[in-house]
């Protein structure tokens, strides 16, 4: 296999690898602050406000950690930096 057709297959492999453990580690985390906030404000439902507000911070830093992840994706697919040194 040559050396070029090779980086692009593997270049290609990881960047699907990657999407998935960056959208399922994030998607995960994103369930366990939803159930945690749930249970406090059935604890709580006075402080629903308070507690809203943070769930809201939380799954919006979660959510972003996805979208960096989709970035460097799309990075590797369509602009890869080193792919003009190994295809010549």
């Amino acid at each position: 296999m040559e050396w070029d057709k090779l980086f692009i297959f593997m270049s290609t492999f990881l960047a699907g690898s990657g999407i998935v453990v960056g959208v399922v580690i994030p998607a995960i985390g994103q369930a366990l602050v939803a159930r945690k906030a749930l249970e406090a404000i059935a604890r709580q439902p006075e402080a629903s406000g308070s507690i809203s507000t943070a769930l809201l911070i939380a799954l919006a830093m979660l959510e972003s950690l996805a979208i960096y992840i989709l970035v460097v994706v799309l990075i590797l697919l369509f602009a890869n930096p080193l792919l003009r040194y190994i295809v010549k």
